[in-house]
């Protein structure tokens, strides 16, 4: 019996996908509901985040990363020379 439900399954989905019309999901026909009242305005394909200021350019954070390492080398360097 196992195998004759498969069987009737695999009919059934070969049959749904052999079908000449397939019906919206209900969120396509929501969007496509509101968009013919009020369609969507442009948007950039990969646009700014919003609340996200400038990026930096790539050689102030090397400087920045490195600066700090350099300081931090430096502190532990005055930390030692001054411990008796």
């Amino acid at each position: 019996m196992g195998q004759q439900d498969g069987e009737e399954r695999e009919f059934d989905i070969k049959w749904a996908d052999s079908a000449e019309h397939k019906e919206p999901s209900a969120r396509a026909r929501m969007l496509a509901a509101r968009w013919k009242e009020n369609p969507p305005g442009p948007v950039p394909f990969r646009g700014e985040p919003e609340g996200v200021g400038p990026r930096r350019s790539s050689w102030v954070s090397t400087v920045l990363v490195l600066g700090s390492v350099a300081a931090v080398i430096v502190l532990l360097g005055y930390v030692n020379f001054r411990a008796p």
